[in-house]
């Protein structure tokens, strides 16, 4: 299949209205391939869970591949490219999460499957406390080359990345917009030099100015992009504190700077400790030894770990293994859809998986890790 006519269909799905993340996982799990859903008549495409008469015709709507072209044509010109959730470059950390996002729009020299991630977030406020807070934990991380992950934003992210830059530690910026519409615009210096270490992602298409509600949808791929969440400065309420409770529903490790009692941008971190939905932060020795990053070996965390194959671990067990991990168990039917593996493969890799002692069946055609 030509690769580029595949990235067509497979931005085009984004396209559909009606048509979510999940949703697109389920057409492609039915039709075997991005282009499979589009050369699907309107009786295969009905017969699809969730689709139905209205969707069906959205999809085979000439206007949908047309606006798609545009997108890859405009994709081009930036230098960038389009990660689809089936692709080896895809995170493996994200692989495995129940809203992650089907497409990525990615720039830069990025290795988003890197041993070692962290991202650093905070209030667009910050102290000079929180900055050096900031830059002496990015100076901290450089000797285990990690990848430092954060907003963009006015603040505490903005100190993350150009510390990153400073120490020469690659860093990814996670956009609320298009790849094409840096903001705030006064960080498009700090974005342009981060291409050449690191870059840019989003899930929104070129053009896409950054609204409102797409902040909360960028902070999930914040969190399930990083090993560790560390919170620096952050109100009782506002995006860092939605990255935390992103980063806790991942089993993420979430570390928050205490802060001064009376300051109201140490409120939020304050009371992530309070309420046990943060290890409290004190030095970088905290998070390095969470991630067992101070043993000689690579560290394997729940994030990680999927990315370090047995030897005797095919990739397709592999997969199965990692999202059994995230999950307390799942069924078939889950696993088929998230894993692209087919229902036939996939029962005869469990059983041989079962046989291993790598998992157990449960009730109701639902299974879980036993041992890895």
């Amino acid at each position: 299949m030509n690769n580029s006519i595949e990235t067509l269909h497979q931005i085009a799905l984004t396209l559909v209205p009606g048509v979510g993340d999940i949703l697109i996982r389920q057409l492609v799990s039915y039709c075997g391939s991005a282009t499979g859903v589009f050369q699907a008549s309107l009786p295969a495409l009905r017969k699809v869970p969730g689709i139905g008469e209205v969707t069906a015709r959205a999809i085979r709507h000439p206007d949908v591949l047309n606006e798609a072209g545009k997108v890859l044509d405009r994709l081009e010109k930036l230098g960038a490219s389009a990660l689809f959730y089936t692709s080896k470059e895809y995170p493996v950390r994200l692989k495995g999460l129940y809203d992650a996002p089907a497409l990525l729009y990615v720039k830069g020299t990025i290795d988003l499957n890197v041993a070692r991630t962290v991202g650093l977030v905070g209030t667009r406020q910050a102290t000079e406390y929180g900055r050096r807070i900031t830059e002496e934990l990015v100076q901290a991380l450089q000797p285990y080359g990690a990848i430092v992950i954060s907003g963009l934003a006015y603040g505490i992210d903005i100190a993350a990345h150009r510390a990153s830059l400073a120490h020469q530690l690659p860093t990814i910026g996670v956009m609320a917009s298009g790849l094409d519409i840096i903001y705030p615009t006064v960080h498009q210096k700090t974005a342009h030099e981060m291409l050449a270490n690191g870059g840019l992602v989003t899930e929104n298409r070129p053009g896409v100015k950054p609204d409102a509600h797409l902040f909360p949808a960028r902070n999930r791929i914040i969190a399930g992009l990083s090993d560790a969440v560390v919170v620096v400065e952050a109100a009782a309420k506002g995006g860092a504190i939605i990255t935390a409770t992103y980063a806790n529903n991942y089993h993420r490790e979430v570390f928050a700077v205490p802060g001064h009692l009376n300051q109201t941008f140490s409120q939020g971190c304050n009371k992530l400790i309070r309420e046990n939905r943060a290890q409290i932060y004190t030095r970088p020795a905290d998070i390095i030894e969470a991630l067992n990053w101070d043993q000689s070996q690579t560290a394997r965390t729940p994030a990680t770990e999927a990315m370090v194959l047995p030897v005797d671990f095919t990739e397709e067990e592999s997969q199965v293994i990692a999202l059994l991990r995230q999950q307390t168990d799942m069924h078939i039917d889950d696993l088929s859809w998230r894993t692209q593996i087919p229902m036939g493969r996939l029962a005869s890799l469990l059983l041989n998986l079962e046989f291993r002692n790598f998992i157990r069946t449960l009730p109701g055609k639902k299974y879980q890790v036993v041992y890895v």
